[in-house]
């Protein structure tokens, strides 16, 4: 019924953005900064862009610099499942870089989100990227894709790229990231990755408990699953599947800072109505992304909030896949990078840092830890500081793991 209830809603209103679309463009003209007519224009623009999506939006990489050359870069689909593809960037040059596996998040946004990651570590490494689908778009005879499903899909998804790869995971995916390494570590898979590096996850959410881990612990399983499961409405290909709404995760999101929001939007009015046309598209392009949402498959979503964030599975050694325990002590020759932010109020620092104290098998000179200053959250995977200060680190980590098992 919710779902139900909010895609009545985005039906209703459609009509009304497309036609404020519309007029933004007609009364646009150029010349009339700070008049009627520009105010006019600016309202019609921001109230069209305050909308929800659900298709992905581009990559947009169409080359990067290597070598001091910018070079072409295309997208190639590897491997395809139901669920999520594994997207190749192909570069257009002959030099050799160690591959890479990045590793998004399912977690209510598209891979897009980590466009700025990709495009960085395309400067020194041969990229692929889980593209994780829309389960609103997958039709119901596929099956179900619960966190089993996710770490399996991780591990095939390495195997396609091959012997020598590198992972990345951010955020969410850590825990998988961490359980696929081992499982293939202790099967002496060759596409055991060579390193991994852990960004900003919830691997031991026991330690200094964030905003967002009580919310898990505060209301035991059968509520999330009662309210906050709802089922695909037609005529979606996914109809009837059992999903977590990506509109609900986004709204939980906002919630933890409406103001911050409410004031970009209000940005967004003033400078167009000013005339800062470049400031405004890039509020713009960032709505762009942060308003596309993903939905979850219900299975996946309610196994993490019970197995990452209630019952701690894996710092407990209790994480299963399939029929077998995750075992982190198996892996012996993976370099292990982990990285987290001082002001991460998503995954609070302590958090991803316990992947160190789990994985007793790898080597000291092997491991190693960044705790980057004056970033949240998403500044550990994006902005400043992780070009300059934090991708350094995972470059160095990568080239001298790969260097080792030339």
């Amino acid at each position: 019924m919710l779902y139900r209830a909010y895609q009545n809603q985005a039906d209703l209103l459609s009509p009304a953005r497309l036609a404020a679309q519309y007029l933004g463009q007609a009364l646009w003209k150029e010349g009339t900064e700070r008049t009627m007519l520009r105010r006019m224009a600016a309202q019609f623009e921001v109230f069209s862009r305050m909308r929800l999506t659900h298709t992905r939006p581009p990559y947009g990489i169409a080359s990067v610099p290597v070598d001091g050359a910018d070079v072409a870069v295309h997208e190639e689909k590897t491997l395809v499942s139901p669920f999520g593809t594994l997207l190749h960037f192909r570069k257009d040059t002959k030099a050799v870089h160690p591959p890479v596996l990045l590793v998004a998040p399912l977690s209510g946004h598209f891979a897009t989100l980590l466009r700025e990651t990709a495009r960085t570590l395309l400067r020194d490494h041969d990229v692929y990227l889980t593209d994780w689908h829309n389960a609103r778009d997958v039709p119901l005879w596929e099956g179900a894709f619960g966190l089993d499903d996710y770490t399996l899909q991780l591990m095939r998804f390495l195997e396609a790229v091959g012997p020598g790869v590198h992972m990345v995971a951010v955020c969410q995916p850590c825990v998988a990231a961490l359980a696929a390494t081992a499982l293939m570590a202790e099967d002496d898979n060759p596409a055991t990755p060579r390193s991994l590096t852990l960004m900003a996850g919830p691997v031991d959410c026991r330690i200094n408990p964030t905003a967002v881990n009580k919310l898990a612990t505060d209301r035991p399983i059968d509520w999330f699953r009662r309210n906050l499961i709802s089922h695909v409405p037609w005529p979606h290909a996914g109809a009837m599947r059992r999903v977590y709404p990506g509109f609900l995760q986004l709204s939980a999101f906002m919630s933890m800072n409406p103001e911050r929001h409410k004031k970009q939007f209000q940005d967004m009015y003033t400078h167009l109505v000013e005339g800062d046309i470049d400031k405004a598209r890039t509020i713009g392009t960032f709505y762009d992304e942060y308003l596309a949402v993903n939905d979850l498959p219900a299975e996946f979503y309610l196994e993490t909030v019970e197995r990452v964030f209630q019952t701690y599975d894996l710092p407990r050694g209790k994480l299963t896949v399939g029929e077998r325990t995750v075992n982190p002590a198996a892996i012996r020759r993976t370099a292990l990078l982990t990285v987290e932010g001082e002001r991460d109020d998503i995954c609070a620092v302590g958090q991803t840092v316990a992947a160190q104290a789990l994985c007793t098998g790898i080597r000291p000179y092997l491991k190693a830890h960044h705790l980057q200053a004056g970033v949240g959250h998403y500044g550990v995977f994006s902005g400043s500081k992780w070009n300059a200060q934090i991708y350094p680190r995972v470059r160095e980590t990568i080239h001298a793991a790969a260097e080792l098992n030339g």
